[in-house]
């Protein structure tokens, strides 16, 4: 089966993690799917210091924790500093490694070491090829299930582009390689000091992507993307979900 990865970018509140929580439930209800729960404690990567970041760690933590125990999800969350790995690991089942940091070797050994499933992005500067490098250390750091994830390439000018052949080359190393389908429509710090994006074009990096071999999805998802506290113009409508990964199945 596909692994399937959605959720908003950044926790803004209790309440939004149970209406995105929510519906992935009755997607996973009605579709038999098992999409994991996504939310970040802390966007540390932020284009701007006046950027909305998140809860932090011990707030944010407990308030995944609050979405496993009230509606049943798996979860993933992704870390910035090596420390942060040990109290992530005690509470999601899949720990993400950001792209811009997929080289720091300290960070994938914290995160291998958790035992947990690690996922790591690939940087906008690197090929699909040079992902053996970042998977190695993980694998060889003792993680027992790496992922690798395609989110596109950078080349400057405020714009992404994906080379789906990164996706074959990528299974190569690992054998579950995800899109990122949301992150890949960015156009970085495009937005007036915040990172723009096309969501419209979301569906079509989706069956691209799975035409190239790809075996997981991930899509950022908000019931409301245009008032988001973060990467609002490429998350995906919370109600065009369903539809889209039902055409993906």
């Amino acid at each position: 089966m596909i692994k399937l990865i959605a959720g908003p970018c950044v926790i803004e509140s209790a309440e939004l993690l149970d209406t995105v929580a929510e519906r992935l439930v009755a997607i996973n209800r009605t579709l038999g799917t098992d999409i994991i729960f996504k939310a970040s404690f802390d966007k540390a990567n932020r284009t701007s210091i006046r950027s909305f970041r998140g809860p932090g760690l011990e707030k944010g933590l407990q308030m995944l924790s609050d979405v496993r125990s009230k509606w049943g999800l798996k979860l993933l969350t992704d870390i910035h500093e090596a420390w942060q790995a040990a109290p992530v690991g005690e509470v999601v089942d899949v720990i993400q490694i950001p792209a811009f940091l997929c080289r720091q070797t300290d960070l994938l050994v914290a995160a291998a070491k958790t035992g947990k499933i690690v996922n790591i992005k690939k940087a906008q500067f690197l090929s699909g090829e040079d992902m053996l490098y970042p998977y190695q250390k993980a694998a060889e750091s003792g993680a027992r299930e790496i992922w690798l994830t395609e989110r596109g390439s950078m080349f400057g000018y405020n714009n992404l582009v994906v080379d789906f052949r990164n996706i074959p080359d990528m299974l190569k190393i690992a054998p579950t390689v995800v899109m990122d389908c949301t992150h890949s429509v960015q156009r970085p710090g495009a937005a007036g000091g915040k990172t723009g994006g096309n969501r419209e074009f979301v569906p079509a990096m989706a069956h691209a992507a799975k035409a190239f071999g790809a075996n997981g999805f991930f899509f950022e998802v908000h019931p409301d993307p245009d008032n988001a506290k973060s990467d609002g113009p490429n998350m995906l409508q919370l109600d065009d979900l369903e539809n889209l990964v039902k055409t993906l199945l």
